[in-house]
């Protein structure tokens, strides 16, 4: 039955009861009219509307539920559905709703993929160009450094080694430079060992306390998993350094039936705002690339918990 009908048959129902009770009910109208009577009609006429808006706030009820998720339906959160059960235009829509949102979701989500793949192969090659160009000249110029400073007079030896010491300085922060935009050592030794290299980095830099907490029968991972667990440990640790005001951090990895979780803890302030930055988005997006979901929930004790839960076996988009 089309929406038309329903409202036609919902206002029909609603004033062939009326017609009815004023036929066969033993009510009269005198002229003028006597105030009992007019009581009755008044009364009558509110019962009247009262029901016609209660048929018709349930015949359109679906509509409303619709008009709420299109206001709030976010495609990094996917699966948001309305059930659409029975005929007619309403169910009609809500169905075609359902349909817009599954085609949105498959399409947002290989678009991501693309560009995150995109943006993980320039980090790749700006890591290398770093590695091999900057790196071996800023390295050339140290053992330089080195030749000079060891026939230099004595007043220009010092100056010399000054030079050298801000040199070794920054060939290692370009070193982390290029740790941070491509991790070789998880390509090299695996998922756990890069884990601790970055909280390792992480504690040396920012001076809080880093627990590590890894299941030692982690199954094995697509490199494409390993890499969205990696990058979403890198951004909440990023996170707790600029924002949370913690003093530890406990980050965890565990084995979970068909799916590894990756928690990072905190003791810090707490969620403060409910809207979500590009970083937090930007951690969903990769969740997505391999079928996970990610959860950022209050911790015990005031702190952040961010949960990443993604499955052993990719999901192919």
């Amino acid at each position: 039955m089309s929406l038309f009908w329903r409202i036609f048959a919902l206002n029909a129902v609603v004033l062939g009861t009326a017609t009815a009770l004023l036929l066969w009910a033993p009510v009269t109208v005198s002229v003028p009219v006597v105030l009992t009577e007019a009581v009755i009609l008044v009364g009558g006429l509110a019962v009247m509307l009262v029901a016609n808006a209660v048929l018709l706030r349930l015949g359109l009820a679906p509509l409303d539920r619709l008009t709420k998720l299109m206001r709030t339906v976010d495609l990094l959160r996917p699966g948001q559905r309305l059930p659409a059960s029975g005929g007619g235009e309403v169910a009609e829509v809500i169905r075609t709703f359902n349909a817009m949102l599954e085609r949105l979701e498959h399409e947002r989500a290989a678009s991501s993929a693309r560009a995150l793949l995109a943006q993980e192969a320039e980090r790749r090659r700006i890591a290398q160009e770093l590695h091999d160009e900057v790196g071996q000249s800023m390295t050339a110029i140290l053992l330089g450094l080195k030749r000079a400073a060891d026939h230099a007079p004595a007043p220009l030896r010092e100056d010399l080694h000054e030079a050298q010491e801000i040199t070794r300085a920054s060939l290692d922060e370009v070193r982390r430079l290029v740790r941070r935009l491509r991790p070789g050592v998880l390509d090299d030794l695996g998922l756990v060992s890069a884990l601790t290299s970055l909280t390792e980095d992480f504690a040396t830099h920012t001076g809080l306390q880093v627990t590590r907490r890894f299941d030692a029968d982690l199954p094995a991972l697509a490199p494409e998993t390993e890499l969205v667990l990696y990058r979403v440990a890198q951004e909440s640790l990023t996170n707790v350094a600029r924002h949370a005001d913690a003093e530890r951090v406990t980050i965890a990895l565990h084995h979970n039936g068909d799916s590894v979780v990756l928690t990072v803890t905190d003791d810090g302030s707490g969620i403060q705002a409910s809207r979500e930055g590009a970083g937090i988005r930007g951690m969903r997006e990769r969740a997505l690339l391999v079928g996970g979901s990610l959860e950022i929930v209050p911790a015990p004790r005031t702190g952040t918990r961010v949960q990443l839960t993604a499955p052993v076996l990719r999901k192919q988009l």
